[in-house]
């Protein structure tokens, strides 16, 4: 059945968010919305709001305003024009059968007004992609949960597909390998570190398929037990990608970042992994961070500039960062 009688397939590209701009009420606005959501901050309701209100948007947003001034370019938060740049990459390369969308999790462009853009097109199906490789429930699953939450009012629902997890896609896999090839041709690394936003461990084991999760070995394949656990998912795009770029198990470490709050969070933690191995002979390392398809303050201020000045700090020499994938051709072609 053509196209022309069944309506164009939308397509909505989501990714999780980015103040308006880097001044301090707007990235209190951004951390308020972002941490008030149940999924990310997951403890009772009243402490949440109490905690994320009374205690980290007060005190966190003047430093965190700081960090993305020094993130900000003329083009405005990088999360948010490398993923107009996806989006407009993408629609060129699906031509007029298709109609991409984009939205954030979090503040502008909302996924509301992505999903109305879509329903505005009467698009015959829905296919929802969001920019997150390893499923988690604080990132796809919340964009998920938005996303139903919205549409449950409208009168017409269209059929709607949930790309859930592609943290063992050859296509992914294959575009931050290339990535990553560029930049071992020009030196040689004693080590490859593969860093990975952390999530509270109590999240993984709520997530558990019946008690398979025991925060250990169990993550050493990857099964129909584990494919929604987001340490699991970790460690398999970990293996894949050591794989492509012909990587022994001694010769990288997969590790977690960002933890916040005293709760045990995924480990081991990067910044302290780090920290040790120019004591070990590694001084020279080759970072990546592949729970990230776009270049934000996790990847560009944390893992590239952050870690870097702790690995030099430590007695390491080199601390090289590859990009994230952003809209390179490397990755919407796949």
């Amino acid at each position: 059945m053509s196209k022309k009688k069944t309506g164009k397939i939308g397509v909505l590209l989501v990714n999780l968010g980015t103040p308006d701009t880097p001044s301090t009420p707007d990235v209190r606005k951004y951390l308020r919305e972002f941490l008030l959501d149940p999924r990310v901050i997951d403890i009772n309701p009243v402490g949440r709001f109490a905690l994320v209100n009374g205690v980290i948007a007060p005190f966190r947003a003047p430093k965190s305003a700081k960090v993305y001034q020094q993130l900000w370019t003329d083009r405005g938060s990088p999360l948010m024009y490398h993923g107009r740049d996806l989006q407009a990459k993408l629609q060129t390369s699906l031509g007029d059968d298709y109609h991409v969308a984009f939205g954030m999790r979090y503040q502008s462009p909302s996924i509301k007004s992505a999903l109305d853009e879509l329903r505005d097109k009467s698009v015959s199906r829905i296919i929802v992609v969001p920019l997150f490789p390893q499923y988690a429930s604080a990132t796809t699953g919340s964009v998920q949960d938005k996303i139903m939450e919205i549409v449950k009012d409208w009168w017409i629902i269209p059929s709607i597909n949930f790309i859930s997890t592609y943290c063992d896609d050859p296509g992914f896999i294959n575009a931050f390998a290339e990535l990553g090839k560029k930049y071992m041709a020009e030196d040689n690394y004693d080590h490859v570190v593969f860093s990975y936003h952390g999530v509270p461990e109590r999240q993984i084991l709520k997530g558990s398929d019946k008690g398979y999760c025991k925060l250990g070995s169990c993550c050493n394949s990857y099964n129909k037990r584990n494919r929604y656990c987001y340490r699991a998912s970790c460690f398999e795009t970990s293996r894949l990608l050591a794989a492509e770029l012909g990587l022994k198990e001694d010769q990288y470490t997969v590790a977690f970042q960002s933890r916040l709050g005293k709760d045990p969070w995924l480990q081991p933690y990067t910044d302290e992994v780090l920290k040790t191995m120019p004591a070990k002979g590694i001084k020279k390392v080759l970072a990546f961070s592949p729970a990230f398809v776009a270049d934000c303050l996790e990847t560009t201020i944390e893992v590239g500039e952050e870690f870097r000045e702790e690995f030099e700090h430590a007695g390491g020499e080199k601390w090289v960062l590859v990009e994230s994938l952003n809209s390179s051709d490397t990755w919407w072609r796949r």
